[in-house]
């Protein structure tokens, strides 16, 4: 690397500067201090972990996503996290160990190995809920509607929410005659919504059994609430479980229908995180934006790899993201200019000031620079005796 390409970072790596830095710190406290309100502990688990804790029960997407490294100690595999949501599991299931109903939130960078898809970020900052030790469908309403009351805190005029249930898929796939590889490749077409591809694959199978066939149904069943009485009416008789999971969907859909500002959206072939998740799955996104802004649902097997398999649910977001759609204008501080006078009245004006959260630049000995030029909109000058602030 030459010298005037040393200041270059990695594609998909960026730093955030002055003056949306401190504006992501405070959106990033003003989350955390929601969570807090709703209950939910704060806790802060390592950049990196042995690899065989990090992927543990993620499926084969995380894996692909995750810096791997060697610990120079130990010898072992190391892992740079590309997801938080695997290590609070570990510290719910490992080392809190309670046996009630425990929310616990997190915030920090993660790091992915390539991005999602062009431009996008490879360093996001997670920030996320999780509801651990209940299996009833009041934790999903709950972790979406503090999922609604997080996107609000960027003013978003409108969210679109996808709900889903992986629980469909995997009853369906369990009763089918389809072997793990042609399961891979049905799900793969559902994924793209390819009506016409899973009818050839099942034409070049010979596959008739009424669970396969009926996944060609699940493409259709995507639309507003009343697609749940249509799939009710479908699977109801042919499976009472998929009857359960889609009363599940509907129930959620009640809890937020009151919600102004969100437009649902049932899609039944929704599987994203499907070897992660095993019940509801539910997406937020905004108008114009063909990428999810936060996702959620249920993984209530992760913990089972830790010793304590405990039902859970949850989402995450990207501040970042967030950011990006914040439309709220932060005031800037006033700054102040404090010239540099060896003066005792001085020292201690400019100490009182800063205990009561003002901005004071000190001016340094034989510098160039005025208040203007250090971005001070007042600055401190001596009258009558006493150091007075005034604009500059």
């Amino acid at each position: 690397m030459t010298i005037t390409n040393r200041w270059l970072l990695p594609e998909g790596v960026e730093e955030i500067l002055p003056p949306k830095a401190i504006e992501l710190e405070q959106l990033c406290r003003t989350i955390i201090d929601l969570f807090s309100t709703w209950g939910y502990e704060f806790v802060i688990p390592p950049m990196v972990e042995y690899l065989e804790s990090l992927l543990t029960g993620t499926g084969e997407d995380l894996d692909l996503k995750t810096f791997k490294l060697t610990d120079q100690l130990s010898g072992r595999l190391m892992g740079i996290r590309a997801d938080i949501t695997p290590q609070v599991a570990r510290i719910d299931a490992h080392l809190l160990k309670r046996d009630t109903p425990t929310r616990l939130c997190y915030l920090g960078s993660v790091l992915h190995t390539r991005p999602g898809k062009s431009g996008e970020t490879r360093a996001p900052l997670q920030v996320g809920a999780e509801l651990y030790g209940h299996s009833g469908v009041a934790s999903d309403i709950e972790i979406v509607k503090l999922m609604l009351a997080t996107l609000k805190h960027v003013d978003l005029d409108k969210t679109y929410m996808d709900l889903g249930h992986i629980g469909i898929f995997r009853t369906l796939s369990a009763d089918s005659s389809l072997t793990e590889a042609q399961q891979s490749q049905v799900f793969e077409a559902l994924q793209r919504k390819a009506k016409d591809e899973l009818k050839s694959l099942y034409k070049s199978w010979q596959v008739n059994d009424a669970s396969s066939t009926t996944m060609l149904e699940l493409i259709d069943l995507n639309g507003d609430v009343s697609v749940l009485d249509e799939a009710k009416k479908l699977f109801s008789k042919r499976d009472p479980e998929i009857g359960r999971y889609i009363d599940e969907i509907k129930a959620l859909a009640e809890s937020i229908s009151g919600e102004t500002d969100v437009s649902i959206n049932i899609d039944l072939a929704e599987l994203r995180g499907y070897h992660y998740h095993t019940g509801m799955v539910y997406t937020a996104f905004v108008p114009g934006e063909g990428e999810g802004l936060a996702f959620g649902g249920r993984y209530d097997d992760i913990g089972s790899a830790f010793g304590r398999a405990r039902p859970a649910t949850g989402f995450s977001t990207d501040v970042k993201s967030l950011l990006k759609q914040h439309t709220k204008v932060y005031a800037s501080p006033s700054r102040i200019f404090a010239p540099a006078v060896a003066d005792s009245a001085l020292a201690e004006k400019i100490n009182a000031l800063r205990k009561s959260g003002k901005i004071i630049v000190a001016e340094l000995e034989g510098q160039q620079a005025s208040a203007t030029d250090m971005n001070c909109d007042q600055k401190l000058i001596q009258e009558n005796g006493e150091w007075i602030i005034k604009e500059s």
